[in-house]
Order: C-alpha cells, then structure tokens, then sequence
C-alpha cells in the first residue's frame, strides 16, 4: 500500500483502475482514478485525507499495516466530498478522539453526511499545525471546488497537498509525473479543468496569486487525484493560469444531434466551409448522442467558437442538446463564439431555440443561424458551406 514520496511523506490512497464514472454520472473516467492520501511521519504522526467509502475497510487495513492506528495524532480533512472523507467513518471509529483538522465549512460537510461530531479543529489560511521541526501551514480555498475545500503546506519539504487542484483521474502505478505519457498526463489535466474547475477560473487566478504571495518553495505537488507533480511542479499551476484566463485555442467545435442524417450532413458540409475559408484552424465535430458529453466540454472549452445543430422536434431541440447546453451554461465557459444551424420540416423553431440558449450560457452569437427545409439537397449543402465560410470571417 505505503508508497515513499519524499522523506517521510508517504502515499497511502488507492488505485482504482476500473472507474469510468465520477460525480454519480456526470463526468467520464475513461483512464480510472485515483484517492490520494498522505501520511507524514515527523515528531507527530497526520494523515492527510482518505479514500471514497467503497475502499474504507480495506484502506484502514492497509494503513494499519504501516503505523498502528493510535499513534496517528491527527488527521487533516481537506474537503469533505465521499471520495476524499469516505474512510473517515471507519477510521474513527477505531480512533475516535483524533483531532480531525479542516475548514468551518467541511464541519458542516463532514457532520451533514457523516452525522457525526467527531473532534474537530477548525483551521483558516495561516494556521499551522506543528510537527516538531517542520509544520503544516493550511490554506482555504473556497469553491475549488466545493465551499469547505481547503490546501496543506509542509514546511521544510517544500510539498503542497493541493486537493482537488492540479489533479486528475488519471489511474497508474508510476506515482509521479514524470514517470507517465505526458501526452495522457496532460489531456487528463485538462479534461478536470474543464468539466470541474472551470466556474471557478477567477477564483483559481486569485488563488495562485495568494500561494504565490506566500514565497513558499514550492518543490512538489501532491493533489488528491492522479499523479503527484515531482518535476517541475510549476509547470501545472502555469497551466492553470493559462485556463483560468479565457483559454482559447485555434480551434472550431460543432455539436450536433440527428434524426435522419440531415443535420449531421448539414454538420459536415459547415465544417467544410470553416475548412476552404480557413484553413489553419482546427474543426472538431461530436454527435452528441454518440459521444462523451465531457470529451465535448473539454473540446468547447479550448475552441474559439462552438457550432451547435439540431432539427426541430416538438417545436423544440433534441435533448441531447438541450442537456449538454444545460451543463455548458453552468460551467460558465469565457469569450466563446457561437451559432446555430438545423433541419425542420414544419415550423423550424431549433435555431431560434439554440441560440436562445447559447446566449443563455454565456456565448456570443455572432450570426443568427442556418435552416435546411426537410432533408438538405445539394443547394442546401451549398448554402450550408457558405455558412461556414461565413463563421469563418466572423471568428
């Protein structure tokens, strides 16, 4: 179980390889996860976090293995969702009056799931907890992403226990990242960013300028999924300052659903017309009822522009759509671009709807949209193209 980190840091979570969903079902995990706890052994003994509920028995186990139970003098809650807090229960309840150290708003998290009022202590930026001859200096950070999360320094090591910022699900055995394909490591990072900390990207800005402030040396990295960050740590919290400010990238992506073919033709020949009137700009198409809604998201977070289409059904949209602009709204995506197209056959009401919608969630709609009458003929494919082109100049 016990993995060695650095000194007397060690990796104590779980891998877990078989994951493929997150938040119930909300976001994909196509490459699992991880829960990463931490146990440092100085004059005093802290575990920093546990595992999600389904691995509690067999994490305490696990951590029993390494240094009996009684000796740990305190654990540190950093955020009481179930996949950080779940073996809190079990591990208390074979040491019941360890001093539980987290944020006043994971008290309400931790008592509001858990029911119970274990010892806790309640620690704000600037706090520290001494260890002997280093410390844990503890740092709030609301809303990253949830209102009681909150990071951990250790002094002397120079380690940040950052939660759930610059994580991923991201399951492997390798532990570090430099020791992983960067080309997944990466796309996994921001695939998180995206679908999860992306509202929050003015609160992540003044975040990083607040531990920048701090002058910690900054040696290592360890969030609470994923790989922990060993070389060049700064490299993702530079990443993280480019995603937080309006991340774009030469990028067009067009969502669409279909009944009978005709908008995902109508998708192809706007894609086509994007392409002859620029060329160097990259066109992803999703059909999203075939496709992982949270490979679009990250797709429509690193696009200039998005292009969305639907035909008219029940003088409305297909719910594909509809769901995914739900979620979109919410993930207050920054600085985007956007129109719509659509085939109907009687009234036609999609694009309207669209780019009601879009508006809704924080687009731009730089055109008032493209409609195809029944199934698209070799003029409406035309037209579609030119339509493309027409975005094209617009973006």
């Amino acid at each position: 179980m016990k993995r060695d980190v650095k000194n007397n840091i060690s990796w104590v979570g779980k891998v877990d390889w078989e994951l493929r969903s997150f938040h119930g079902h909300e976001l994909s995990t196509h490459r699992g996860s991880s829960y990463n706890a931490y146990l440092i052994r100085e004059e005093k003994t802290v575990l920093i976090d546990t595992v999600w509920a389904p691995f509690a028995e067999e994490f305490v186990r696990g951590l029993e293995e390494e240094v009996p139970l009684p000796k740990i003098d305190a654990v540190v809650a950093d955020h009481g969702e179930i996949d950080h807090s779940g073996a809190l229960t079990e591990l208390l309840r074979r040491i019941p009056d360890t001093p539980v150290y987290c944020s006043a708003n994971a008290v309400k998290s931790l008592r509001g799931q858990f029911h119970q009022d274990w010892n806790f202590q309640v620690v704000k930026t600037g706090d520290r907890l001494s260890l002997g001859a280093k410390e844990l200096v503890f740092v709030e950070a609301p809303m990253l992403h949830w209102p009681d999360s909150m990071m951990c320094y250790l002094t002397g090591d120079g380690v940040l226990f950052s939660n759930d910022a610059f994580g991923q699900h991201y399951a492997t055995e390798l532990l570090f990242n430099d020791l992983v394909d960067q080309s997944e490591l990466f796309a996994e990072a921001l695939k998180y960013y995206a679908n999860i900390l992306a509202p929050f990207s003015p609160l992540v800005t003044k975040k990083i300028q607040e531990l920048l402030s701090m002058n910690l040396p900054l040696n290592m990295i360890c969030p609470s999924h994923g790989v922990i960050w060993r070389e060049n740590p700064a490299q993702i919290v530079e990443a993280y300052g480019r995603w937080a400010a309006a991340y774009k990238e030469n990028q067009v992506t067009i969502v669409y659903d279909t009944m009978w073919d005709g908008t995902r033709r109508l998708a192809e020949a706007v894609a086509r017309g994007i392409n002859e009137a620029a060329p160097d700009v990259r066109i992803k198409l999703h059909n999203t009822s075939l496709a992982d809604k949270n490979d679009i998201i990250t797709d429509l977070f690193i696009s200039r522009a998005a292009v969305f289409g639907s035909p008219t059904i029940n003088r409305g949209i297909l719910t594909s759509l509809a769901g995914l602009l739900e979620e979109v709204k919410g993930l207050k995506l920054p600085a985007k671009k956007a129109a719509a197209f659509g085939c109907y056959g009687w009234s036609g009401e999609s694009v309207a709807i669209l780019n009601d919608r879009l508006r809704q969630a924080g687009f731009e709609v730089v055109d008032e949209g493209f409609r195809a009458l029944w199934n698209p003929d070799d003029k409406a494919l035309q037209s579609a193209r030119a339509f493309g082109a027409r975005l094209a100049a617009a973006l």
